[in-house]
């Protein structure tokens, strides 16, 4: 993520009722604020009429220094890859401790675009930089008519998945 230009996806307090005996704020409470700034960035990834996205995984969450009571947990999250049906997004955890950044918590989480009855849904790229017309889906493209993959493998590495298009500027 480029630091000049990063915003926050959320920030919340802290607050006692989430603290473990040590009185540190609990790892699943953190977790639950990474998957939903995951949810928020998903989200501008698909067109408008993708209404709903889910978490199917969460890979490489990585703790690294306590949040303690007080400090404002500042998610900032951006799509890395998008498939057919599935974005990838990366989402760094900063604490703001009385003005000092630091960071605490990195991970990456793969949602899937679903419709009301819950089934995956092709995302339909919402003119991101780096996507290609005839890559999405109902375009015409040979990549773009492709159906019957699950929303795991749409996802490849580093490059447009067949049927998706890819967000520049990834990690």
């Amino acid at each position: 993520m480029n630091e000049q230009t990063m915003r926050p996806t959320t920030a919340t307090v802290m607050m006692p009722r989430d603290t473990n005996a040590m009185g540190n704020i609990f790892g699943g409470v953190i977790l639950s604020h990474i998957d939903l700034a995951g949810a928020v960035a998903a989200r501008t990834a698909c067109n408008k009429a993708v209404l709903r996205v889910v978490t199917v995984a969460m890979d490489k969450v990585v703790f690294k220094k306590p949040v303690l009571v007080g400090d404002v947990l500042e998610c900032y999250a951006e799509v890395v890859r998008v498939g057919k049906t599935s974005i990838t997004t990366h989402i760094e955890v900063i604490a703001d401790r009385n003005g000092r950044k630091i960071r605490v918590t990195e991970a990456d989480a793969v949602y899937v675009a679903v419709n009301a009855k819950g089934r995956p849904v092709p995302v339909g790229c919402n003119d991101q930089p780096g996507s290609k017309k005839e890559d999405q889906p109902g375009s015409g493209s040979k990549a773009g008519s492709q159906s019957g993959k699950t929303a795991g493998s749409s996802i490849q590495s580093g490059r447009v998945a067949k049927g998706g298009c890819r967000k520049s500027g990834s990690r």
